[in-house]
């Protein structure tokens, strides 16, 4: 079960992915969520917070899962950086609106609360590839030492392009197929290709 302030955030999320800030009133978001237009100023206090409060929810989720993933004995280097890839990508997948919500603001946007997020985000990402690097290296897990910013772009460029582009090279591949089964197909061959780049640009060696 969701909470009715999670019920808000979901409804104006798809939304914001559709119309974009500007372009979403209060009033479709509360009737989106079948809730009174007064429960927007209750729980958020405005549109502008509502929409500050759904990037910094969608955010946190990323990081917590990050943060676990980083933490755990179990699991050796390489094995964290497939797990980051596999969460990365299907958040992308699965969370279509929010990403396109956050492709749109990367780009335009004015407020200084998402520009914050957005920045601690990806220092974030920095940060957790980085430690990952450091301790693989330690280890003998990885034998390269590549640029973190470059490694980070190439994980988060690579699935956002692909993501976009993903209708785009099904009319070139030619395939038929029903969308949930060429998407299934498409996104493993997208995270199997990312790991290919990341095994080379690390040095890892899979039996050595």
């Amino acid at each position: 079960m969701i909470s009715k302030e999670e019920n808000i955030l979901f409804a104006a999320e798809k939304l914001f992915a559709e119309n974009g800030f500007q372009g979403t009133s209060t009033r479709e978001i509360s009737k989106a969520a079948n809730v009174n237009i007064s429960m927007i100023s209750y729980y958020f206090g405005s549109k502008e917070k509502l929409y500050e409060k759904l990037v910094e929810y969608r955010m946190n989720e990323g990081q917590f899962f990050s943060k676990d993933t980083l933490e755990r004995t179990d699991i050796n280097e390489w094995e964290k950086i497939e797990k980051i890839v596999d969460q990365f990508a299907g958040r992308i997948r699965h969370q279509k609106c929010f990403y396109r919500i956050m492709q749109r603001e990367q780009l335009h946007t004015e407020n200084p609360q998402i520009v914050e997020f957005l920045k601690q985000t990806k220092l974030g990402f920095l940060s957790m590839y980085s430690k990952i690097l450091e301790s693989g290296l330690a280890n003998g897990i990885f034998t390269k030492n590549p640029p973190i910013y470059l490694l980070h772009s190439t994980i988060s460029g690579t699935l956002f392009y692909a993501s976009n582009g993903k209708d785009m090279y099904k009319e070139f591949l030619n395939n038929t197929e029903d969308e949930e089964v060429f998407e299934e197909q498409y996104y493993t061959e997208l995270n199997k290709h990312i790991k290919h780049i990341l095994k080379d640009l690390l040095g890892y060696e899979e039996n050595k």
